[in-house]
């Protein structure tokens, strides 16, 4: 895979070093980052696995098959290694690793710890035989995780949005809506239009905030 493609390959896979522009393959992605020689493309990794594993079809197996051979399976090895030893250190972890974790040997889990010990102390990092940066490494995921959360939690302000104005349009015409966010938001009210809040939009919103209604209509939503 050409540089230029697998930069904008590890970026659409949630690596953002460039802007991606094209549709991707996940596990020729993160196989051409096994077989780069680039420390820097490494460093990205547990990123690129973290967003992979997500899907529920993903198979370590199937990146294991596009490697030439045994050094290069050995490398996506070590990667995934150090990849855990990460996930460990910030007590993350995803189930749809569960298999590949599962068939860990003893030397496997002796060698997570070892990466593990040195990201927590930025101590000497050698993975397959190339020296790593452990706080770029760390702080590469952190960004990543960081940005995450907040398109997450941007993504749950937006649905409660959506909900907010559903449940608006199930109580209140579109008129009885406007009057009542202008009243709420402090707006000056015409004498038409404070004539109408008082007659029809007050006793809605006074149902809504009777208390006892509003627990008989959970209790009655919940049979």
């Amino acid at each position: 895979m050409e540089n230029n493609q697998l930069l904008d390959n590890m970026s659409r896979l949630g690596y953002p070093l460039f802007e991606p522009q094209a549709g991707f393959d996940v596990y020729g992605t993160i196989a051409g980052v096994v077989q780069s020689e680039k420390g820097r493309y490494w460093e990205g990794f547990p990123v690129l696995l973290a967003n992979a594993a997500k899907d529920e079809s993903f198979d370590y197996a199937r990146i294991e098959a596009l490697l030439a051979n045994d050094g290069e399976k050995e490398r996506l090895k070590d990667m995934f290694l150090l990849s855990l030893a990460l996930y460990d250190l910030n007590t993350l972890h995803f189930k749809l690793l569960r298999n590949a974790v599962d068939q860990l040997t003893d030397a496997d889990r002796a060698k997570v710890q070892s990466y593990k010990d040195a990201l927590a102390m930025n101590g000497p990092l050698e993975v397959n035989g190339t020296e790593l940066d452990p706080e770029r490494l760390k702080n590469a995921f952190k960004n990543y995780f960081t940005s995450e959360a907040a398109e997450t939690l941007d993504l749950s302000r937006r649905h409660e949005e959506l909900s907010l104005e559903f449940a608006f349009s199930q109580v209140f015409s579109p008129k009885q809506k406007e009057l009542f966010k202008k009243k709420l938001g402090g707006e000056p009210l015409s004498k038409t239009e404070r004539e109408y809040f008082s007659r029809v939009v007050r006793k809605k919103a006074s149902a809504l905030a009777n208390s006892e209604l509003h627990q008989l209509a959970r209790k009655v939503l919940e049979m």
